[in-house]
Protein backbone atom coordinates (compact mmCIF):
# COMPACT_ATOMS: atom_id res chain seq x y z
CA UNK A 1 0.00 0.00 0.00
CA UNK A 2 1.25 3.44 -0.95
CA UNK A 3 0.40 6.83 0.49
CA UNK A 4 -1.49 7.92 -2.63
CA UNK A 5 -3.63 4.77 -2.48
CA UNK A 6 -5.11 5.57 0.96
CA UNK A 7 -8.85 6.29 0.97
CA UNK A 8 -11.33 6.89 3.78
CA UNK A 9 -13.74 4.09 4.72
CA UNK A 10 -16.90 3.85 2.62
CA UNK A 11 -19.61 6.37 3.66
CA UNK A 12 -17.41 7.81 6.41
CA UNK A 13 -17.22 11.25 4.82
CA UNK A 14 -20.46 13.20 4.45
CA UNK A 15 -20.75 16.20 2.13
CA UNK A 16 -21.58 19.47 3.85
CA UNK A 17 -25.04 21.01 3.37
CA UNK A 18 -24.68 23.95 0.95
CA UNK A 19 -27.51 26.29 1.88
CA UNK A 20 -28.80 29.32 0.00
CA UNK A 21 -27.76 28.00 -3.44
CA UNK A 22 -31.07 28.20 -5.28
CA UNK A 23 -34.44 26.55 -5.10
CA UNK A 24 -33.33 23.44 -7.01
CA UNK A 25 -30.84 22.51 -4.31
CA UNK A 26 -33.58 21.84 -1.78
CA UNK A 27 -31.89 24.27 0.61
CA UNK A 28 -32.64 27.55 -1.14
CA UNK A 29 -35.01 30.43 -0.38
CA UNK A 30 -35.14 30.40 3.44
CA UNK A 31 -31.90 28.40 3.64
CA UNK A 32 -33.30 25.81 6.10
CA UNK A 33 -34.22 28.52 8.62
CA UNK A 34 -38.02 28.45 8.19
CA UNK A 35 -40.17 31.57 7.95
CA UNK A 36 -39.48 34.62 10.11
CA UNK A 37 -38.92 34.41 13.85
CA UNK A 38 -35.81 34.79 15.97
CA UNK A 39 -33.91 31.87 14.47
CA UNK A 40 -34.45 33.10 10.90
CA UNK A 41 -32.70 36.39 11.60
CA UNK A 42 -29.06 37.21 11.09
CA UNK A 43 -27.30 36.67 14.40
CA UNK A 44 -30.52 35.14 15.74
CA UNK A 45 -30.68 32.70 18.60
CA UNK A 46 -30.89 32.75 22.35
CA UNK A 47 -27.95 33.71 24.53
CA UNK A 48 -26.16 30.99 26.48
CA UNK A 49 -27.99 30.11 29.69
CA UNK A 50 -31.35 31.53 28.51
CA UNK A 51 -34.24 29.35 29.72
CA UNK A 52 -37.21 30.87 27.93
CA UNK A 53 -37.92 33.55 30.52
CA UNK A 54 -37.73 31.13 33.46
CA UNK A 55 -35.25 32.24 36.12
CA UNK A 56 -31.96 30.77 34.85
CA UNK A 57 -30.13 28.14 36.88
CA UNK A 58 -27.16 30.46 37.35
CA UNK A 59 -29.41 32.95 39.14
CA UNK A 60 -31.45 30.34 41.05
CA UNK A 61 -28.62 28.61 42.90
CA UNK A 62 -27.30 30.20 46.09
CA UNK A 63 -23.96 31.99 45.93
CA UNK A 64 -21.38 31.56 48.70
CA UNK A 65 -17.93 32.86 49.45
CA UNK A 66 -15.59 34.70 47.15
CA UNK A 67 -12.43 34.11 45.13
CA UNK A 68 -9.32 35.76 46.46
CA UNK A 69 -7.55 37.11 43.38
CA UNK A 70 -4.32 37.59 45.35
CA UNK A 71 -4.07 33.93 46.44
CA UNK A 72 -0.65 32.37 45.90
CA UNK A 73 -0.57 28.76 44.69
CA UNK A 74 2.25 26.59 46.01
CA UNK A 75 3.64 23.58 44.18
CA UNK A 76 4.48 20.97 46.84
CA UNK A 77 7.46 18.65 46.33
CA UNK A 78 8.37 15.93 48.84
CA UNK A 79 11.85 14.63 49.64
CA UNK A 80 10.89 11.12 48.47
CA UNK A 81 10.26 12.56 44.97
CA UNK A 82 13.60 14.39 44.98
CA UNK A 83 15.38 11.22 46.11
CA UNK A 84 14.11 9.41 43.01
CA UNK A 85 15.58 12.00 40.61
CA UNK A 86 18.56 10.46 38.86
CA UNK A 87 21.65 12.29 37.67
CA UNK A 88 21.44 15.89 38.78
CA UNK A 89 22.86 16.98 42.13
CA UNK A 90 21.60 20.55 41.61
CA UNK A 91 17.78 20.64 41.88
CA UNK A 92 16.28 23.85 40.44
CA UNK A 93 12.70 24.77 39.48
CA UNK A 94 13.67 24.14 35.83
CA UNK A 95 14.80 20.59 36.69
CA UNK A 96 11.56 19.92 38.62
CA UNK A 97 9.52 21.15 35.64
CA UNK A 98 11.52 19.03 33.20
CA UNK A 99 11.12 15.89 35.35
CA UNK A 100 7.36 16.49 35.71
CA UNK A 101 7.29 17.10 39.48
CA UNK A 102 5.67 20.53 39.08
CA UNK A 103 3.37 22.05 36.48
CA UNK A 104 4.31 24.86 34.11
CA UNK A 105 2.19 27.52 35.83
CA UNK A 106 3.54 26.80 39.32
CA UNK A 107 4.94 30.09 40.57
CA UNK A 108 6.23 29.05 43.99
CA UNK A 109 7.72 25.77 45.22
CA UNK A 110 7.69 24.39 48.76
CA UNK A 111 9.70 21.35 49.79
CA UNK A 112 8.16 19.11 52.47
CA UNK A 113 9.80 16.38 54.56
CA UNK A 114 7.75 13.35 53.41
CA UNK A 115 10.25 10.52 52.80
CA UNK A 116 14.02 10.43 53.25
CA UNK A 117 17.03 11.71 51.35
CA UNK A 118 19.88 9.25 50.82
CA UNK A 119 22.35 11.44 48.93
CA UNK A 120 23.52 15.06 49.18
CA UNK A 121 21.53 17.42 46.99
CA UNK A 122 21.62 21.17 46.46
CA UNK A 123 17.97 22.19 46.31
CA UNK A 124 16.57 25.56 45.24
CA UNK A 125 12.98 26.38 46.24
CA UNK A 126 10.95 29.29 47.60
CA UNK A 127 10.20 27.59 50.94
CA UNK A 128 11.27 24.57 52.96
CA UNK A 129 9.57 23.05 55.96
CA UNK A 130 11.85 22.95 59.01
CA UNK A 131 11.92 19.15 58.96
CA UNK A 132 12.75 19.09 55.22
CA UNK A 133 15.65 21.54 55.65
CA UNK A 134 16.98 19.45 58.57
CA UNK A 135 16.80 16.21 56.54
CA UNK A 136 18.53 17.80 53.52
CA UNK A 137 21.37 19.15 55.66
CA UNK A 138 21.66 15.85 57.55
CA UNK A 139 22.21 14.08 54.19
CA UNK A 140 25.03 16.55 53.42
CA UNK A 141 22.96 18.66 51.02
CA UNK A 142 22.38 22.41 50.70
CA UNK A 143 19.18 24.43 51.05
CA UNK A 144 18.88 27.53 48.84
CA UNK A 145 15.88 29.83 49.34
CA UNK A 146 14.79 31.66 46.18
CA UNK A 147 13.40 35.23 46.16
CA UNK A 148 9.71 35.96 45.84
CA UNK A 149 8.45 33.91 48.77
Amino acid sequence: MKLHELKPAANSRKRRKRIGRGIGSGHGKTSTKGHKGLLARSGGGKRPGFEGGQMPLKRRVPKRGFTNIFRVEWAVVNLRDLNRLEGSQEITPAVLLEKGLIRRGSSRIKVLAEGNLTRPLSIQAHRFSEAAAAKIQAAGGRVEVLDGA
